[in-house]
């Protein structure tokens, strides 16, 4: 027993040293070297903070409107909405983000619709859309905005995230970023 018992103490005594001090301590070490010391990427805009790393809420509609949050938005919370894809009452939450959006974009059909414009992402905090779900957003912008359809189609082309090493992950926007581009188009 004493054979068994004291490998297995000295194990926990070293995984907990490692686990609870040595790696939350590299981890914040390598955090100093990144932009805001790991704080998150702060951008200040008509006199507000925000975080371009969490995601930010737009519904209006002179705004590319951002990924669905099933946190609220809330950074303290991250988290999906933990309902499968045949729950009826998750499947009624989506039908509603669908009508919405129909009804804000009337050009648009229902097939048309990216899925990330209407589905909360697993953290419920993602700040990214995609390509599509920004370009599907254009004629809405341009008519509230007066802007040039070509004008918002350029200004999705520079905002465009290409995937890590060009392989891994699809192309993404950042709505807070493309947002405060368009406010600076005027």
């Amino acid at each position: 027993m004493k054979k068994h018992i004291l490998p297995a103490i000295k194990l926990t005594a070293v995984t907990i040293i490692f686990f609870a001090a040595i790696y939350p301590m590299a981890v914040w070490g390598i955090a100093q070297f990144a932009p805001n010391n790991g704080e998150g990427d702060i951008i200040e805009h008509n006199g507000k903070k925000h975080y371009s790393n969490i995601g930010q809420s737009f519904t209006e509609d002179n705004y590319f409107w951002s990924r669905p949050s099933a946190v609220g938005y809330n950074a303290a919370g991250s988290g999906g909405s933990n309902k499968g894809p045949s729950n009826e009452e998750y499947l009624a939450e989506i039908q509603v983000r669908i009508d919405s959006f129909l009804l804000h974009n009337p050009e648009v059909t229902k097939a048309e619709i990216p899925v990330d414009i209407v589905t909360a992402s697993g953290s419920g905090l993602d700040p990214h859309i995609s390509v599509q779900a920004a370009k599907v957003q254009v004629k809405r912008i341009a008519k509230i905005r007066n802007i040039n359809v070509q004008k918002l189609e350029q200004l999705i082309a520079e905002h465009t995230e290409k995937p890590l090493a060009g392989i891994f992950g699809p192309e993404k926007i950042n709505v807070l970023q493309l947002n405060i581009a368009l406010d600076k188009l005027k």
